[in-house]
């Protein structure tokens, strides 16, 4: 069974740490396996890929006219794969050697339609002492109760997804009005199209915990204000997919139910046995990230017709 991994980038500043992203991929004991790699709308950084991975037999290069965005760059990536299944990896993620050989396991020994697998953090800085894993969520990483080993998720996160390749291309690809484009605030992602996905097959992504990547976490994904700020868009975000896509709602306030009734609690039980000030932080910031997040449902109660209009192209 041949495996695409496709890998989109868009950025000079951050092409070292894309190139360690294609390099723990080419080093994967898998085989046969492809790399596409799709640049979104920039010229010099293309010019650079094609210097360094053009003359690799297994490796499909694209350049789209403009920036695009990573909805569109993705879609377009699996519809240049040749792989009977496409993996997904963020540019400035690291994966395990053994990423796609696990992925495709599951796909050899079961009916899966989707495979996703557990995105890592991999601090490039220090931990902040303050973040609580409960949020990992918020910068691309598996959260505290993400889900067991070979569970049935809705969605994993996408620097760590794979799908059978005309599965997601049947049901439309990412859809183009989510994901990062410039500034736009929608940044549900993976949701819609497992959504579609499951809809249509009436199954949803196995979480294998031992397909790893490591995602990189830079300094500015532990300021603080920066983390509000996202909670804040997340929120927005999560309005907007409840407009779109209504089966979407259950699934984060499921997660709020087990954030407020079983880990705020047991975080309360150890600050109680064992204080510490990592830990009261940890525990006020859960109550921060949580408010910010209800903010931004709140303002997208108040201003998604605007970005709706948008969505549907009306």
């Amino acid at each position: 069974m041949k495996v695409s991994v496709v890998i989109c980038t868009y950025a000079m500043e951050r092409y070292d740490v894309f190139s360690e992203c294609v390099d723990s991929v080419l080093e994967q004991t898998y085989d046969p396996l492809e790399i596409v790699i799709v640049v979104d709308g920039n010229d010099a950084v293309f010019d650079r890929v094609v210097d360094e991975y053009g003359t690799h037999d297994d490796i499909v290069l694209h350049c789209n006219d403009d920036n695009q965005g990573i909805s569109y760059s993705r879609t377009r990536g699996a519809e240049l794969a040749t792989g009977e299944v496409v993996a997904f990896i963020d540019d400035d993620a690291v994966a395990e050697p053994d990423w796609i050989e696990e992925l495709a396991r599951v796909y050899e020994e079961t009916d899966a339609i989707a495979v996703g697998g557990h995105a890592k953090p991999d601090w490039v800085t220090e931990k902040p002492e303050f973040f609580p894993e409960e949020f990992y969520w918020l910068v691309g990483c598996d959260e505290r109760g993400m889900g067991e080993h070979m569970e049935e998720l809705r969605n994993t996160y996408g620097s760590n997804i794979s799908y059978r390749r005309d599965v997601f291309l049947n049901v439309g690809g990412y859809d183009e009005n989510t994901g990062r484009k410039g500034d736009r605030h929608i940044q549900a992602h993976e949701a819609p199209v497992c959504i579609r996905m499951a809809n249509a097959y009436g199954k949803g992504v196995i979480y294998n915990t031992d397909a790893v990547v490591n995602h990189k976490l830079f300094d500015y994904r532990g300021d603080f204000r920066w983390l509000v700020f996202r909670s804040f868009w997340q929120g927005y975000s999560k309005r907007i997919m409840d407009l779109l896509l209504p089966e979407a709602a259950g699934d984060k306030n499921d997660y709020l139910k087990q954030l407020m009734l079983e880990f705020v609690p047991s975080r309360l039980r150890e600050l109680g046995r064992e204080p510490t000030a990592p830990k009261g932080k940890q525990l006020a910031t859960i109550f921060v990230f949580t408010a910010a997040v209800g903010f931004g449902y709140l303002y997208g109660l108040l201003h998604s017709a605007d970005e709706l209009v948008g969505a549907d192209g009306t």
